[in-house]
């Protein structure tokens, strides 16, 4: 099952130098863009360069590209069955900066299950936290903060071994 999934977010009067600082933060002590207090933290063996190992949760990936402050490209190295890539870009715009994560993968044994029923839609959830943040350390606010579902609170608390009903709905505010 081929799955190619794209989220991106404008970032209105920012320039490329802020956005991209963002990215050249990932996964260090001072990181400003991966949604950590939601989600598990990304890390890395290294500091974020070619070659570099880690990933978040599960979720694992190799650095294979990096343009400082530009873009980065992992492969996915685990779970199985997700084989493909993702990567962030910065994009220069009149009216600011896009910016742009990809995932394109060909799912295939387990991944054919997780993928569609899990996987997707706390990967979604996940990226829209992470653009918000980027939108409010570039810009001081965010203009309609993401909202996580009732099947991503299902899952989430799952995941943690709580019933469902009883987690907390986590609505991010603009503050």
């Amino acid at each position: 099952m081929a799955v190619y999934n794209v989220h991106s977010r404008v970032l209105p009067g920012a320039d490329a130098d802020e956005a991209g600082a963002l990215l050249d933060g990932l996964a260090t002590d001072h990181d400003r863009l991966w949604p950590g207090d939601n989600w598990p933290p990304v890390r890395f063996d290294r500091p974020l360069s070619v070659g570099a190992d880690g990933g978040h949760g599960p979720i694992r990936y190799r650095v294979e590209g990096y343009a400082p402050g530009q873009w980065v490209l992992f492969t996915f190295t685990g779970p199985r069955g997700a084989d493909g890539f993702h990567e962030f870009a910065v994009l220069p715009r009149p009216d600011g900066v896009e910016l742009r994560h990809t995932l394109a993968i060909h799912a295939r044994g387990p991944a054919r299950l997780s993928w569609p029923f899990v996987f997707r839609w706390l990967h979604d959830a996940l990226l829209e936290d992470l653009l918000d943040r980027a939108e409010r350390e570039v810009t001081g606010t965010v203009r309609r903060p993401a909202r996580w579902s009732s099947y991503v609170r299902i899952l989430r608390g799952l995941a943690r071994g709580r019933r469902p009903d009883v987690v907390p709905d986590l609505v991010h505010s603009d503050v």
